[in-house]
C-alpha cells in the first residue's frame, strides 16, 4: 500500500472528490432540481467506486493473503476500514440532504409520494397502469435450492427481495427486477384538485404497491413483504487466453464473466427484516457482514440524474446555448477554416457540431482520401460513425481504432465494431495488452497534387452526448509535423513493437513520462538562472508517485506549482520543506471538468500542452495516450486566461488540503466569480470581438 506520509491514499482521495459532489447537492444556492440530480451523480460515482476501487483493494488483500504477507493484509484491511467509515459518514449526510431537498421540492408543489399517501383514485390509476404497461416487463425469480442467485443478478439493476409467508410454514422467497430500462423510474400522477400540485411516484413504489398481482395464482401465501436491494460487482474481468478465439469473442466472453463476478457490496432497504437479510446473504454466498449494508428506501439513486423538472424553469439551471465559432463559420469549408489558422474548441461552451461537421464534410469531399479515427466512447446514436460509413460509400478509405475495453462501454464498442466492419470500414483493435485512450483523428486530403493532413487532438471522447456536459478541448491543426506524428501514432497502434520517436507529441507509453519530467526539470533550471519559472496543471487524477515526486522536487527548489484536480489527488500540498510551493484546488459545478492541460512558464516562452492522459501510472506506462503542444500564441493566451479564471473561482472551487476536507476557497474581498459561467461569457466576447473586427474590415475607407 502507499506511504501515506508522502502520498494521500488514492481511494480516500476519490471519496473526498465524491464528497465535493455531495457539497453541491447540499448547496442551497443551486436550483433544487439540480441538487437532486447531484445526489444521483454522487450515487452513480459511489457505485463505480465500489465496482472498481473497493474491488481492487479486496483483490490486493486476497493476493497478500495468498502470499502470506501479513503486513500488507493488515494495511489493506486498515484502508478498507477507513473507506467504510467515510462511506457510512457520507451516507448519513446523503440521507439528510435528500430529506431536505424533498421538503424544498414540496415548497414548489412537487411531491414525491409513497403508496400510503395515495388517494383511492390514484391507486386505481396506478393499478391500471401496472396491469397494462408494467407487468409485461416483470418475470420474477422464484428462489429455491437449484437457483444460484449469485449468478442470476446483474450489478446495474434494482431488485425487490420478496418474502411470501404462510402460517406455520417457512417463507418462500422471490426476486423481482425493477424494469427501469423499459419504464421510466419517475411516473407523474394525474392532477387532483389543483393543477399546481405535481405528484410523482417512483416505479419502485408502484411495484411494491402491486406486488401481489405478480404472484397471485402462482404461489400460495398469507402475507407478502418486499424490500429493495442492489448488488455491486467487481468490474474487472479476465480474458480467455484460448489462442483460437478472436479478440471480439474474448471480450464478449469477458462480459459474461463480469455478470457473475463476486459482489463487492449489497445495499438494502434499512427496513428489511433480519430473516430476509440473512436469507439474501446466504443465497448470494456472502460471508462478510461488511458486504451487506443498509441504506435508505431507494436503491440505484443514480437514476435521479435524470429527474424531470415538472415545475417552473428556474428550478433547474438555465440553458447555456452552445457557441458557434467564427473560426469555422466564416469559411465555406472546415478545411479552409483549419488552413487559415489552428482552432481550439472548448466544450460544452462551443458546439460539438463543429467536429461532427468536420467528419460530415470529409465523408463526401472529393479530395479526401483517408479518414483515421480512434474510438474510446461514442454516443448511442453516433453521427460520427454514420459519417464514417458515408465516407466508405463515397469510396474513401476509413480506418477506425476501437478500444474494446473502455470500462462499462465494452458491449457498445463490440456492437459498433461489428457494424463498421460490415459497412467496409477497416476496424483495428490494437494490442490486447494495452488500452488505447487517445482522442485522435487525421483526415488526409489531396491538395495540388500533394497529400495534406488535418489533425485533431482532444482531451475528451468523440461523443455527442458527453460533449454537452463535460468540459473538454479539441485542437484542429494543419501543422504537417504534428499531423505526421499523429499518423505515426496510428501506425504505432497497429505495429506496437516497432521503434518510433516523437519530437512534438507526448505519447504514452513511449515518451510521455520522460517529456513531462524534462519539462519539470527545465522549470527548476530556469528558476536557478533567474528566469521565469512556474507550472500550472489541470488534470482529472494525480496519483502517479514518480511524477508527484518530481513536483515535490520542483517545490523544494522554489518553483511555484498551481494545480486543478477534479478527482483523486495523492499529492499532499502545503507541507513545509516538501510541497509548500504547491497549491491545489478542485472545481465541481454543473459541467464535469475533464480537460488535461499543462502550462510551463519556460523562461517566458510559455509551453502549453493538452492531453488525453491523467497523471496516473496506467496512463503513463500502460495505455496509448497523446498530448499535443499548442503553438499558436493566440490560443496559448486563451488557455492561460481560462486557467486563471478557474484559479479565481470563489463559488465552486475547493481547496485540496492535507486532510482533503474540501473547504471552499476563501473569497476574502474578491467578487463572486463562478468560473464556468465566466469562461462561457469570455468565449462569447471573443466571438463578438471577432465579428466586430470582420465588420470593420468590410467598411469602406
Amino acid at each position: 500500500m502507499e506511504n501515506t506520509a508522502l502520498y494521500y491514499p488514492k481511494e480516500l482521495s476519490w471519496l473526498a472528490f465524491n464528497e465535493r459532489v455531495l457539497q453541491e447537492a447540499a448547496d442551497v444556492n443551486n436550483p433544487v432540481i439540480e441538487r437532486l440530480r447531484f445526489l444521483g451523480i454522487y450515487s452513480n460515482n459511489l457505485d463505480e467506486f465500489f465496482r472498481v476501487r473497493v474491488a481492487g483493494v479486496q483483490r490486493f488483500i486476497s493476493i497478500a493473503e495468498n502470499d502470506g504477507d501479513t503486513e500488507q493484509v493488515n494495511a489493506g484491511q486498515f484502508l478498507l476500514n477507513q473507506i467504510q467509515y467515510k462511506v457510512i459518514r457520507s451516507s448519513k449526510q446523503f440521507d439528510a440532504i435528500h430529506q431536505e431537498i424533498i421538503q424544498e421540492l414540496e415548497r414548489y408543489n412537487i411531491f414525491i409520494i409513497k403508496g400510503e399517501q395515495l388517494s383511492d383514485a390514484h391507486v386505481n390509476w396506478i393499478t391500471n397502469l401496472f396491469v397494462n404497461k408494467i407487468l409485461r416487463h416483470i418475470a420474477p425469480i422464484l428462489v429455491h435450492s437449484k437457483i444460484d442467485l449469485s449468478q442470476r443478478l446483474n450489478g446495474s439493476s434494482v431488485y425487490f427481495y420478496v418474502a411470501l409467508k404462510r402460517a406455520q410454514k417457512n417463507p418462500k422467497f422471490a426476486v423481482v427486477q425493477i424494469p427501469t430500462e423499459e419504464v421510466s423510474r419517475f411516473i407523474q400522477l394525474p392532477a387532483q384538485g389543483t393543477k399546481k400540485r405535481k405528484n410523482i411516484i417512483l416505479l419502485d413504489d408502484i411495484i411494491q404497491l402491486c406486488i401481489e398481482q405478480i404472484f397471485r395464482g402462482f404461489v400460495k401465501y398469507d402475507a407478502i413483504e418486499a424490500y429493495s436491494f442492489k448488488l455491486t460487482r467487481d468490474a474487472e474481468y479476465r480474458l480467455n487466453e484460448e489462442i483460437d478465439e478472436s479478440y471480439v469473442e474474448k471480450m464478449s466472453e469477458s462480459m459474461k464473466q463480469r455478470l457473475i463476478a463476486k459482489p463487492v457490496r449489497v445495499i438494502h432497504d434499512s427496513n428489511m427484516p433480519q430473516f430476509m437479510i440473512d436469507d439474501l446473504a446466504k443465497r448470494l454466498k456472502l460471508k462478510s457482514s461488511e458486504t451487506m449494508q443498509e441504506a435508505g428506501h431507494y436503491r440505484n439513486f443514480k437514476d435521479f440524474i435524470s429527474f424531470p423538472n415538472v415545475g417552473r424553469a428556474y428550478l433547474e439551471s438555465p440553458k447555456l446555448p452552445a457557441i458557434s465559432t467564427n473560426q469555422f463559420t466564416d469559411f465555406d469549408t472546415v478545411f479552409e477554416a483549419i488552413t487559415a489558422d489552428d482552432i481550439l474548441l472548448h466544450y460544452p461552451y462551443h458546439r460539438f457540431l463543429h467536429f461532427t461537421e468536420f467528419m460530415r464534410q470529409a465523408a463526401f469531399d472529393r479530395r479526401v482520401t483517408h479518414i483515421r479515427l480512434n474510438i474510446y466512447r461514442v454516443a448511442s446514436q453516433s453521427r460520427i460513425i454514420n459519417s464514417l460509413i458515408d465516407a466508405v460509400d463515397n469510396g474513401k478509405k476509413v480506418t477506425v481504432v476501437v478500444e474494446l475495453r473502455a470500462r462499462f462501454d465494452e458491449e457498445a464498442n463490440i456492437e459498433w465494431s461489428k457494424r463498421m466492419t460490415d459497412a467496409g470500414i477497416r476496424v483495428v483493435f490494437g494490442n490486447p495488452n494495452i488500452k488505447i485512450h487517445s482522442k485522435l483523428c487525421v483526415i488526409s486530403r489531396e491538395e495540388r497534387g500533394t497529400s495534406m493532413h488535418y489533425a485533431h487532438f482532444g482531451t475528451g471522447n468523440f461523443n455527442e452526448k458527453t460533449a454537452k456536459i463535460y468540459t473538454d478541448l479539441s485542437l484542429f491543426t494543419k501543422n504537417q509535423e504534428l499531423a505526421q506524428e499523429a499518423l505515426d501514432v496510428f501506425d504505432f497502434i497497429i505495429n506496437p513493437y516497432r521503434n518510433v520517436k516523437f519530437k512534438h507529441l507526448q505519447v504514452s507509453p513511449v515518451n510521455s513520462r520522460l517529456k513531462i519530467q524534462s519539462l519539470i526539470r527545465t522549470e527548476i533550471q530556469n528558476l536557478n538562472q533567474n528566469l521565469s519559472a512556474g507550472i500550472t496543471l489541470k488534470i482529472n487524477n494525480l496519483v502517479d508517485k514518480e511524477l508527484i515526486d518530481d513536483l515535490y522536487r520542483a517545490s523544494q527548489a522554489g518553483v511555484k506549482v498551481r494545480i486543478i484536480v477534479r478527482g483523486m489527488c495523492s499529492l499532499i500540498p502545503g507541507v513545509p520543506k516538501l510541497s509548500e510551493n504547491i497549491s491545489v484546488i478542485s472545481i465541481v459545478d454543473r459541467f464535469l471538468e475533464h480537460p488535461r492541460i499543462m502550462l510551463f512558464e519556460n523562461g517566458g516562452d510559455k509551453k502549453v500542452f493538452i492531453s488525453s492522459a491523467d497523471w496516473m501510472t496506467r496512463n503513463m506506462d500502460q495505455r496509448i495516450e497523446v498530448g499535443a503542444p499548442i503553438y499558436s500564441k493566440r490560443l496559448i493566451e486563451q488557455v492561460e486566461n481560462i486557467l486563471d479564471m478557474q484559479f479565481r473561482d470563489t463559488l465552486k472551487a475547493r481547496v485540496i488540503n492535507k486532510e482533503q476536507s474540501n473547504p471552499h476557497v476563501n473569497r476574502g474581498n474578491r467578487r463572486h466569480l463562478r468560473s464556468q459561467i465566466e469562461i462561457y461569457e469570455y468565449l462569447q466576447r471573443i466571438e463578438q470581438d471577432t465579428l466586430q473586427l470582420d465588420e470593420s474590415d468590410q467598411q469602406p475607407t
